[in-house]
């Protein structure tokens, strides 16, 4: 079980049913891997991990989710917290993924390109169910399964929903994603310092435990682990 105050959320993207990673966001640079989404989940929660990031990447792309199928089977493993992302851009796609089984849900393209939508979702459902996902390259955010960049920046965003109750946002630095080069520290301590009421999750490069205890040791509250547990460059038991 987790001991720490800062709380580890493995993560699982999918294209295709299949658990991969991208490099720098690039769909033509992935890593797919034997273990199926499921046994993975199944894994996390047997080391004590709840809370699992999803990306359906192929949702991403199609801008409407693609993988339900897997989400219900996630999320129906017992103990799982399913955080979902990937094509939520529409009530329906919103609906459709709380209703397969999905306790939060992240939302990146439409709080940049519908702002009213994202924030009547806040009121709606909850700041506690609703996920900012702010995919940030070179200080601007990406949208679309980061094909398309916009002229936003984090902040910009921060900004537009604090008033609605934004309590939770992940940021992922896309030209750090899947490189195992370690996180992007300053931007993560520079946020959660400027928005102390607001829960900023680690997202990308997070390379070795080193940079776990890092992170840990400079207050931040959660961290997204993905490629480097793939790669065994971190074990489980070593989060614990």
């Amino acid at each position: 079980m987790q001991a720490s105050s800062t709380l580890i959320i493995p993560a699982i993207d999918l294209i295709g049913g299949r658990c991969v990673r991208l490099t720098k966001g690039d769909y033509a640079q992935r890593s797919t891997y034997d273990a199926t989404p499921l046994d993975m989940v199944r894994q996390y929660v047997a080391h004590g991990f709840h809370r699992v990031h999803v990306v359906d990447l192929d949702g991403a792309k199609a801008s409407h989710p693609a993988n339900l199928d897997v989400l219900r089977a996630l999320a129906a493993v017992p103990g799982a917290e399913i955080e979902w992302g990937g094509g939520i851009k529409s009530d329906e796609a919103l609906q459709a993924v709380f209703e397969a089984g999905a306790r939060y849900a992240v939302v990146g393209s439409v709080a940049a390109q519908q702002p009213a939508l994202f924030e009547r979702w806040l009121l709606d459902y909850g700041p506690e169910r609703m996920v900012l996902g702010a995919d940030v390259r070179d200080g601007l955010v990406s949208v679309n399964g980061w094909l398309e960049n916009t002229t936003l920046s984090i902040d910009d965003l921060v900004h537009r929903f604090r008033p609605a109750g934004l309590s939770q946002v992940i940021c992922t630095d896309i030209s750090r994603d899947g490189m195992l080069q370690g996180p992007a520290t300053e931007l993560y301590v520079r946020l959660q310092a400027e928005y102390p009421e607001i829960t900023f999750t680690v997202s990308g490069g997070i390379a070795s435990i080193h940079d776990i205890r890092t992170l840990r040791s400079l207050g931040l509250r959660r961290i997204i682990v993905g490629k480097a547990i793939y790669e065994g460059r971190i074990s489980l038991s070593e989060l614990c």
